[in-house]
């Protein structure tokens, strides 16, 4: 009895411990930040300055500056990155998930047409203004798209992990390698409109 009883304790016990990692976005650190091999720690170890230069930038296509810890390593272990989305007039970004963060999403310029679809596909859509924000919850398909023909727009986003991670669903799907025949069911199309999607996609 005593033995069952113990199972069943460490069962729960790992069960618990399992989940409490799946659902964390980082890891905990030991100390106030992690200094990245080699950098001195000042004012500067702190600071990023390379999206100076894209406020006032002409853009002809839709652009994205990521600010993870891969451009600022600093933020290794702070469960925080950002990216600013710079949008032309009537351009988009496809749509796309974030496996490791949710996105808060904040509009500086312009409007923004957002949208994500949850668990059971129902789709959830907003039209943005300035000083607008939108949440994207974690891991789920969401896309934004500047629909204004004379306007750009710009936003801002902020992440609840130092590398929230992007998969975008057109680059994925039509432009890793899955057999054609495979699309063609799944979309219940011909292979001909496959090819000329995966065509599309390429550099």
């Amino acid at each position: 009895m005593v033995s069952f009883l113990l199972k069943s304790v460490l069962v729960v016990v790992a069960v618990f411990s399992i989940s409490s990692l799946a659902q964390a976005s980082d890891p905990d650190i030991l100390s106030d930040f992690i200094v990245p091999v080699g950098s001195a720690i000042d004012g500067n170890l702190f600071t990023f300055n390379g999206t100076r230069a894209i406020f006032g930038s002409v853009i002809q296509k839709f652009s994205v500056t990521k600010v993870g810890k891969a451009e600022f390593p600093v933020l290794d272990g702070q469960s925080v990155s950002l990216a600013v989305l710079q949008f032309p007039r009537r351009s988009v970004n496809l749509p796309h998930t974030h496996p490791h963060a949710a996105e808060l999403l904040f509009v500086v310029e312009g409007s923004l047409e957002v949208g994500f679809v949850d668990t059971t596909n129902k789709l959830y859509t907003q039209t943005l203004q300035v000083g607008d924000l939108f949440v994207f919850p974690k891991g789920l398909v969401h896309y934004q798209y500047n629909s204004n023909r004379n306007e750009l727009a710009t936003a801002v986003s902020g992440f609840g992990s130092a590398n929230a991670g992007t998969v975008s669903l057109p680059t994925t799907l039509f432009a890793t390698g899955i057999d054609d025949q495979i699309l063609s069911k799944s979309f219940k199309s011909d292979i001909a409109t496959i090819r000329k999607i995966k065509a599309g996609l390429s550099p």
